[in-house]
């Protein structure tokens, strides 16, 4: 079920002798104080293959495995080895991987991340976790679906300090990172032998040795112009901002472009970073500026022109909340740029030389009104030619600060009541920060309905600016 001595081998590959921080679990003779709970499916450690699993050997619907408490005041990464097997990928109800974080005082456990895919090996998955004064247990849950030959292994869970897209790649499984492979050219591991066999370089730029380890990419096997290499970061799953940086080398005998973008979920790449067309005979020092508000990958990308393009090797990624510029990084978190109206307006205001505009109002529901979206029995905007008695006025809610360069979804919800077609009465308009306006980017084109409905726009702007 589980090709138990491939993935044994890949298990014990990966189990390194380190001493190992609280809450990190190779499974190799233990479970290191993780408990599994006794009311649902039990967990089985394989000391020889270090793993643990659950499996639909035994009838149930999941399997329940929590850390001891664990505490930490410092920003870390949960990094969580593991594998989903099933007979069939096409199961209306497929086997899951959940984890959880279960804070010290609150009543529901928050889901940190879950996975459905399955895999004839290990897969990787990098989480970070924000510092936080409260001790937390980590809450591992395995829902087996409904196939009937399904199995779970977790093979390694390590906890670090620090941010879970910083890596040295010492380690076997390199943070994380992935090559996305192509027939021609592909980022390798380099170092770690004494002979040097594999390497491009006599040294890393961790251990100043050649016993170290560095990704690098290569153009021998390039074949077709602008062949490109992509080396892939963890995804964020939480805000951050702050400046990346790495080190590289370049050697360079005909055009190489060496970029560095971010990646939404969406697939939308912006870049961030580009190599000038000097030299690096030695290990250079790059960093960039970057924000992070929803989840996005790094990824270093090489384009060669020809076989004999050179190489590019890169090194000791890391990164600080802290600007390149010294400027103290605040993540920008898009919650706090929307509102429900129950309590107040949030982040939102009015200009009062627009005029009356938008009353915060509640209405009971009736059968001629469907009361607020978000309960039905609370508050919402509401503009209204009964309160104003001039023609043609406009009143405008402005939105908080956006910062600049960044992709953003606003989605909101409206409905209209009236005896007329009401076309471009709602509207959405961009403002700089000095109430300039920039652009219109959505106005509405429906007939009163009394229903709400849903709009969603897309829109990125280089400077600051509001909805």
């Amino acid at each position: 079920m589980l090709r138990l001595c491939l993935l044994a081998a890949h298990a014990l590959w990966l189990a390194g002798a380190a001493l190992l921080s609280p809450g990190s679990c190779t499974f190799e003779d233990s479970v290191c104080g993780y408990q599994w709970d006794y009311a649902h499916l039990p967990w089985t450690l394989h000391g020889e293959g270090h793993y643990i699993s659950v499996d639909t050997s035994y009838e149930g619907e999941k399997a329940l495995l929590s850390s001891p408490d664990l505490y930490s005041e410092e920003w870390s990464c949960v990094r969580l080895i593991y594998q989903i097997a099933v007979t069939s990928d096409t199961s209306p109800d497929p086997a899951r991987l959940n984890l959880y974080l279960r804070q010290e005082g609150e009543s529901l456990d928050r889901l940190l991340w879950s996975a459905k895919e399955p895999s004839d090996s290990w897969l990787i998955a990098s989480l970070d976790l924000i510092n936080s004064t409260k001790k937390y247990k980590l809450i591992l849950e395995g829902e087996m679906g409904q196939d009937k030959s399904t199995s779970i292994a977790v093979f390694e869970i390590k906890i670090t300090s620090g941010y879970c897209i910083e890596c040295d790649f010492e380690e076997n499984h390199l943070c994380g990172y992935v090559n996305h492979w192509n027939p021609n050219v592909n980022w390798f591991v380099g170092g770690g032998n004494i002979r040097n066999s594999q390497s491009i370089l006599p040294k890393d730029h961790t251990l100043n040795s050649a016993l170290g380890h560095y990704m690098y990419v290569d153009s021998v096997y390039v074949k077709h112009f602008q062949e490109v290499a992509q080396l892939i970061s963890p995804k964020t799953i939480v805000p951050i901002s702050g400046c990346l940086s790495f080190y590289y080398q370049l050697k360079q005998e005909s055009s190489i472009v060496f970029t560095v973008y971010l990646r939404d979920m969406s697939g939308f790449y912006e870049e961030v970073w580009k190599t000038d067309s000097a030299l690096n005979a030695d290990w250079a020092l790059a960093e960039v500026n970057f924000n992070a508000p929803y989840p996005m990958e790094v990824i270093f990308e090489v384009a060669f022109n020809s076989a004999k393009g050179g190489y590019i090797a890169l090194d000791d990624i890391s990164f600080s909340p802290v600007y390149c510029n010294n400027q103290t990084g605040t993540p920008f978190n898009p919650a706090n740029a929307g509102c429900n109206f129950e309590e107040d307006l949030c982040n939102f205001y009015q200009d009062h030389k627009d005029g009356p505009g938008w009353s915060r109002v509640k209405v009971k529901r009736n059968v001629y009104r469907a009361g607020d979206h978000t309960t039905g029995f609370g508050y919402y905007l509401l503009a209204n030619t009964k309160f104003t008695s001039q023609p043609g006025s406009i009143g405008r809610l402005y939105g908080p600060t956006l910062p600049g360069n960044l992709q953003f979804c606003l989605r909101f919800y409206y409905a209209l009541y009236g005896f007329f077609k009401m076309s471009g009465t709602l509207a959405v308009y961009i403002f700089e920060e000095n109430h300039v306006v920039q652009e219109k980017i959505w106005s509405v084109l429906d007939s009163p309905k009394g229903v709400w409905t849903q709009a969603e726009i897309s829109f990125k702007k280089p400077m600051p600016c509001k909805v």
